[in-house]
């Protein structure tokens, strides 16, 4: 176990910012992880996973705990269906693509999306109409104070859109170690509601889906809309689709007949953040080394050597262009450090 100082951070976060870590260590098990924690003279601490959620605007002046905890395991099983345990250092996508050679379905359309196991639960990931809260049992988290081992069921998470009880109440307080999700061995429940998903299906001839035709779907879907971070810097979504009540709809509608949207409740209306980003002219807008992808607008990019300050501020500016044409607040899904 290795504490480096003075750590560049460009490698391990999605927008290739090169800030620098005031001292960074690679934990690779429970026990080392258990070591640093009761050793720490209380210097601050920064929690990193696979590091697709943030955007660093300066040097972290903390030790950078890098928790690469590796493992994946089924732990039950009926006909039916699996309780499979992944440790927190497990890549997400990479997951994904094991449950399905394994034929385990629940989280096909969650493929690729970016970053680590062990912050899907604070974040509760999402897309194309599920959510890990779908899936999910428990998780088992190590508190950062005493190095206790807690095991959190899925109420104990008050998962929410985009948001859990590790975001909220219990935020630096704890650092998850496991996640255990139940998935489906046989008559998977298949979601293919999204007019997209139809499409894709559709455009390759297939009308019975299997969970792997599901994956591809999402796969080609996402690789049309979203940059590699491999090749050009960028956290996916940047921001999240706000929801509105149906009086505030019913006026957005009647000054833009053409906005898309999707009902919560007869009460909620959830419109694409992407959409009013685009309609207020930011989509595919450069600004020296950063700007606004081309092809899908609620993901900002760093062309190279941007620094997260500028798209800080960016993503600012469209923030408050949404907010004056269409009186709707967004609300950043990347957490901004």
């Amino acid at each position: 176990m290795t504490i480096i100082s003075n750590a560049s951070l460009k490698p391990f976060n999605t927008f290739g910012i090169d800030v620098k870590a005031q001292s960074y260590c690679d934990i690779s098990s429970i026990e080392n992880l258990s070591t640093v924690l009761r050793n720490n003279d209380k210097s601050p601490l920064f929690i990193l996973g696979g590091g697709s959620n943030m955007l660093l605007t300066k040097d972290i002046e903390a030790l950078v705990l890098h928790i690469n905890l590796k493992g994946i395991e089924v732990i039950s099983e009926t006909d039916n269906s699996v309780i499979v345990k992944a440790m927190a250092g497990e890549n997400w996508h990479n997951f994904v693509l094991w449950c399905l050679e394994h034929n385990f379905g629940g989280i096909e359309n969650l493929s690729l999306i970016p970053g680590n196991i062990g912050t899907a639960p604070i974040q509760n990931i999402g897309a194309y109409g599920v959510e890990l809260k779908d899936v999910f049992v428990s998780c088992e988290a190590l508190k950062i104070d005493d190095q206790s081992v807690k095991t959190f069921s899925k109420s104990d998470c008050n998962f929410g859109y985009r948001e859990s009880i590790f975001k909220q109440d219990l935020k630096g307080q704890y650092i998850i170690t496991s996640v255990n999700l139940k998935l489906t061995k046989s008559k998977h429940k298949l979601h293919t509601d999204y007019g997209v998903i139809k499409n894709e299906l559709n455009a390759n001839g297939i009308t019975e889906p299997t969970i792997q035709d599901i994956s591809n779907a999402v796969i080609a879907i996402r690789q049309s809309k979203l940059p590699d971070p491999k090749e050009i810097g960028n956290s996916g979504s940047f921001f999240k689709n706000p929801i509105i009540s149906a009086k505030a709809f019913i006026e957005l509608e009647r000054d833009f007949p053409d906005v898309p949207s999707y009902k919560i409740s007869d009460e909620a209306i959830k419109v694409p953040a992407g959409w009013l980003i685009e309609k207020a002219g930011f989509k595919g807008k450069r600004f020296s080394d950063y700007g606004v992808h081309n092809k899908q607008a609620l993901v900002l990019v760093n062309y190279g050597n941007a620094s997260g300050k500028e798209i800080f501020e960016l993503a600012q500016l469209i923030q408050k262009t949404v907010k004056r044409l269409f009186n709707i607040t967004i609300e950043t899904e990347v957490n901004i450090i």
